[in-house]
């Protein structure tokens, strides 16, 4: 009996392994696009098997149930209704842009009917992919890989000549990930080419003008808001659309009176009109809109209409404010600018995409032009020797009689002529129609404009110049036969309009949050005090108060936070939970009282640990390190849309509390300080620490020794001189300056802050510690407050162990310490 080949492995890496593979074959084999084509797998082979079977636009249509028999047959092992169902999103106009397949038959509608089955539908070649897309395909412009059992090559990537990535957008869920790119305008997307071409250094403000926002197929109307913005500059956000509605006067019939009714004629993308319609109905009978009479669609072959009529007594205005306010007729549009490049998954900004584009175009040209000079240099080739032939024809036929068969003609040949093989075959199939003077001046005349496109091809591969003068006229003529207008119009002050709407949507905390704002004199501050009481304070009675001064002595409440109100700064609460929310201190003038009053939802029974006011910069991030030791990055553009809730930013195990939140610039340092007294001192890049999302759980920082906790992180400007001082539970301090502190590694041991003599009976360890400030307040085990001796640090030495100047009563000890929160220019 044969041995069984068994060979035992672990379930959990097995798991591991098998679900990361699947991972990947999803993102790089189905869900995401490629940014230089802008297609899926399975679109780039059903453009690939239309372009084998012949079907371009000039030919009949063929079934398309030919031609996804021969996608599945040959490139894509899947379902074949997956691939009915890409194609026929490739026809239907109300989904893409630019259509890249011309449809016959049934193929859905916009009312989300569904397509005819494949055998009764048919198609070919759309005529903006077959020349913007394929033309050059045999051109050894794209690299080809075997399929799936490797009887067949395909195209790696098509060789595009317009950026269909942002011309039709596309939308796909990968495992982790998803993309949404909206479609755009072809007019724009080829100026804005050809200004970068033009001008590389080329703006982002200049660029957001030649792109002002997406043109969808079903029109609309975009608000211009800082969504776009986002999208474009960052790679996501979210962009605001609208149908296009106008009221007019509806004559019902003779004898019946006129009422005012509601006319769309657009609606936002992907927008179900049926199902739009039927929730709109829904509204209505259940009584949570009145003013409605009658909906009726009225959308035949010349255009969509929807009539919504409206009661005599009834203002449609309003109405049509509502239908925007409540209903999808105003959606948003979550864009994700997400695609493979190089076959990996990468966010890109509208620049980087655009770029990406135009290396690979150069690409394609260069690898073209080399193909189309190799064709000539070998029709050269040929013709000169046919030339050579034809002058010397006497002497040639001669040779040729005089040879015994066609091996030895073609050696003759060679020898006698001084010419290669090739040379010799195409003078040996030289018709006898080639020796009529015609013929020769038709020979010399080809050989004059293979000299001409012999050097323009050899100086567009020489000359990068020239390269990109001919992408910019190739660019133009491509704009000039399939570009079009705009269909979506764009809509100035969207900002405030999606303001009102959240107003109206959120009447309670959004409209009251305004009103209570415009209540407030500017000239205020916010204090948060010790006791973590909030409240609005003049600053006059502030300056009376002295309780920004650094001479001040004491002070029973000291305040944890002064921010002033000018400039209507968004203070983040962090809790210990890994939970942030913005405060919502504005209704403070009128009713000041304890944080959790003015606490987001979710927030209210949590601990927190920081505030922290976001400021105007670009750049800043998020750090965010756990008692375990781990820390994650976070980009401040992921929490800029939290205003009136609570969210999770950090997932901790039990019993791990998040121990600080910071904020800071790309190239600072990160300081992390135990209570034994080490020190890690790290450099925050990009590289080393990486933005992460809001799921993530952040990578080992520091390993922490059995009984060592971490007491506080800092982070510090790169080049900026300041002094960490380390407060023992013995009441004394040691100072170190941080440019002097070694830059460590991750998981690194550090340095040793203070050396510690523990007895029998005690253990000296760090309690707290902060950066240079002079407003410093002690707090002891008996709820007293006194300030910090800061004139005592400042004139210490560096790295000497002293106590400090307190009067402290008998067993009275540190137990905390207060470092205030104050605008940089106090």
């Amino acid at each position: 009996m044969a041995k069984e080949r068994l060979k035992p492995i672990s379930l959990h890496q097995e798991m591991q392994r098998s679900y990361l593979e699947y991972a990947m074959s999803v993102i790089v084999g189905r869900a995401l696009p490629d940014a230089r084509d802008g297609l899926k797998p399975v679109q780039r082979r059903i453009l690939f098997a239309m372009h084998e079977l012949g079907l371009t636009p000039d030919r009949p249509y063929r079934k398309c149930a030919r031609v996804v028999g021969d996608v599945l047959g040959k490139y894509h092992p899947h379902g074949d209704q997956a691939v009915y169902d890409a194609l026929v999103r490739q026809v239907q106009i109300f989904s893409s842009r630019y259509p890249i397949l011309d449809g016959h038959g049934n193929f859905g509608s916009i009312d989300d009917d569904p397509p005819a089955a494949m055998r009764y539908t048919e198609t070919r070649l759309a005529p903006i992919s077959n020349d913007a897309i394929l033309s050059e395909i045999d051109q050894e412009t794209v690299d080809f890989s075997p399929n799936f059992d490797g009887s067949q090559q395909e195209p790696d990537v098509l060789p595009a000549q317009l950026p269909f990535l942002l011309l039709n957008g596309s939308a796909g869920i990968a495992v982790g990930m998803a993309t949404s790119i909206p479609p755009h305008n072809l007019n724009e997307v080829v100026e804005a080419l050809i200004a970068i071409v033009k001008n590389p250094s080329l703006s982002e403000e200049r660029l957001l003008e030649i792109i002002p926002g997406p043109d969808f197929p079903t029109g609309g109307e975009i608000l211009i808001s800082n969504g776009i913005k986002e999208t474009y500059t960052k790679g996501r956000g979210s962009i605001t659309m609208r149908g296009i509605a106008h009221i007019e006067e509806i004559i019902p019939g003779k004898g019946k009176h006129k009422r005012s009714g509601i006319i769309i004629t657009e609606l936002p993308y992907q927008l179900n009109k049926a199902n739009w319609i039927e929730k709109l109905a829904d509204l209505v009978n259940n009584g949570k809109v009145s003013g409605i009479a009658d909906i009726r669609d009225e959308s035949d072959r010349d255009g969509m209409r929807i009539l919504v009529e409206i009661k005599r007594d009834s203002d449609p205005e309003k109405i049509l404010d509502f239908l925007y306010q409540k209903t999808s007729l105003q959606s948003n549009f979550g864009a994700i600018l997400l695609a493979l490049v190089n076959g990996q998954p990468v966010q890109l900004t509208l620049r980087k995409l655009l770029d990406n584009f135009l290396e690979f175009r150069e690409n394609t040209i260069l690898l073209r032009s080399n193909y189309l000079l190799k064709k000539i240099k070998s029709r050269q080739e040929i013709v000169e020797a046919l030339i050579q032939a034809i002058n010397n024809l006497r002497e040639i036929i001669n040779l040729i009689e005089k040879s015994k068969d066609i091996a030895e003609a073609k050696n003759n040949l060679i020898n006698s002529l001084k010419i290669n093989e090739r040379q010799a075959d195409g003078i040996l199939g030289m018709p006898l129609k080639k020796i009529t003077s015609l013929e020769k001046t038709s020979l010399k005349n080809e050989i004059k404009d293979l000299k001409l496109k012999r050097d323009d091809l050899e100086s567009i591969i020489n000359n990068r110049e020239q390269l990109m003068k001919l992408m910019i006229k190739e660019l133009r003529e491509l704009k000039k036969r399939f570009g079009s207008s705009r269909k979506t119009k764009l809509i100035e002050g969207g900002d405030a309009l999606i303001a009102e709407r959240i107003a109206n949507q959120r009447p309670n905390k959004e409209l009251q949050r305004i009103n209570a704002l415009k209540e407030l004199s500017i000239d205020s501050e916010i204090i948060i005090q010790s006791n973590n009481e909030i409240k609005i304070v003049p600053s006059i009675t502030i300056k009376k108060l002295k309780l920004k001064e650094s001479n001040q002595e004491k002070y029973f409440l000291p305040p944890k936070l002064i921010w002033p109100i000018k400039n209507e700064p968004k203070i983040l609460a962090i809790s210990e939970l890994g939970k942030i929310g913005i405060l919502k201190w504005e209704f403070a003038g009128q009713n000041p009282g304890p944080l959790e009053k003015f606490l987001p939802a979710g927030l209210e029974n949590d601990k927190i640990i920081n505030f922290i006011p976001l400021p105007n910069k670009k750049g800043m991030s998020l750090g965010l390190i756990s008692s375990d030791g781990k820390f994650k990055r976070i980009a401040i553009s992921e929490i800029t849309d939290i205003s009136n809730r609570s969210t999770t930013i950090l997932k901790l195990k039990d019993k791990i509390k998040l121990k600080s939140c910071l904020i800071f610039e790309e190239n600072s340092y990160l300081l992390v300080i135990s209570n034994i007294g080490r020190i890690i001192k790290l450099k925050i890049t990009e590289n080393e620490f990486p933005c992460m999302g809001k799921l993530a759980k952040g990578s080992n920082i520091i390993k922490l020794f059995p009984g060592e906790s971490i007491v506080d992180v800092f982070t510090v400007e790169d080049k900026q001189i300041k002094n960490l001082i380390l407060i023992t539970n013995k009441n004394s301090f040691i100072k170190h300056n941080i440019q002097e502190i070694e830059i460590s590694k991750k998981g690194e041991l550090g340095t040793i802050g203070i050396n510690f003599k523990d007895t029998k009976k005690t253990k000296d360890r760090v309690i707290n510690c902060f950066i240079d400030n002079e407003y410093i307040y002690i707090k002891t085990n008996k709820d007293r407050y006194e300030k910090l001796d800061t004139k005592q640090i400042n004139s210490h030495p560096y790295k000497k162990e002293k106590k400090l100047n307190l009067s402290l009563k008998e067993n009275e000890f540190i137990k905390s310490i207060l470092s205030m929160i104050l605008p940089e220019n106090n």
